[in-house]
């Protein structure tokens, strides 16, 4: 589905990828783990292609090159992104949010419509929240509105950007079931997440970036038994 090879990116002149190689097949979770500063976020945006100064290398998605197309046009292709910090608008309510996220379809409102409604069936909290400002909800409330914000695009692959962090320990329960019912309705999912553990439990297979390179990768299972992988990133 996604194929990532010899990927070098940076800001200005200073580079934080170097030849990185990876791989998303139809139906995986494939987890991005690492230290803070490897380079993981840069990653998703080369992918989405947005606030990232340039990228080298080649990114093909469904046999479409990455590098020639605008960030809508990766929505429209069905890429959908949750960043990192959550990023809703916050002056706009809950609906609002959604309602943008599809805005690369440009499908009939009466399919928006039922979009809408599949996302209050994953997140019924948001259902009750609808017309409030989604600055005024708690910050698991918002990592709800992102994740729903990118399901509106209909992707066939989610980047999900540490969707655990600064969350409390049942909302980051609440927020695994949900991305295990999600993966079940045929999405894909490339998952960085500082939370290894979490990461690795969640995924079939996983790469280790480190210092902008990958360092390490494999099934998921053989990673989190891996001693190196266990002692720097598990801490155990």
């Amino acid at each position: 589905m996604l194929e990532i090879r010899d990927l070098a990116a940076g800001y200005g002149p200073a580079a934080v990828l170097h030849g990185v190689s990876l791989d998303v097949g139809e139906g995986e979770i494939v987890a991005l783990i690492g230290p803070n500063t490897a380079g993981k976020s840069s990653l998703l945006r080369c992918i989405s292609r947005i606030a990232i100064s340039w990228c080298r290398g080649s990114m093909n998605f469904l046999g479409q090159a990455l590098s020639e197309k605008a960030a809508h046009e990766v929505a429209g292709l069905g890429i959908g992104h949750v960043l990192e910090g959550r990023q809703v608008f916050a002056q706009m309510t809950v609906a609002e949010n959604l309602r943008l996220g599809a805005w690369s379809r440009r499908r009939s409102r009466g399919d928006l419509d039922a979009d809408l409604q599949r996302v209050m069936t994953l997140f019924p909290r948001l259902g009750e929240r609808l017309s409030q400002p989604a600055g005024t909800l708690s910050g698991g409330e918002q990592q709800m509105v992102a994740v729903g914000r990118a399901l509106m695009v209909a992707p066939r692959l989610l980047l999900l950007d540490e969707p655990s962090h600064g969350l409390a320990p049942r909302v980051v329960d609440e927020l695994h079931a949900a991305l295990l019912r999600i993966h079940g309705q045929g999405v894909s999912i490339l998952l960085v997440e500082q939370n290894a553990q979490l990461a690795l439990t969640l995924s079939s297979r996983a790469y280790v970036l480190s210092s902008g390179r990958i360092e390490l990768s494999g099934e998921s299972h053989r990673l989190l038994a891996d001693d190196h992988v266990r002692q720097t990133y598990l801490g155990i």
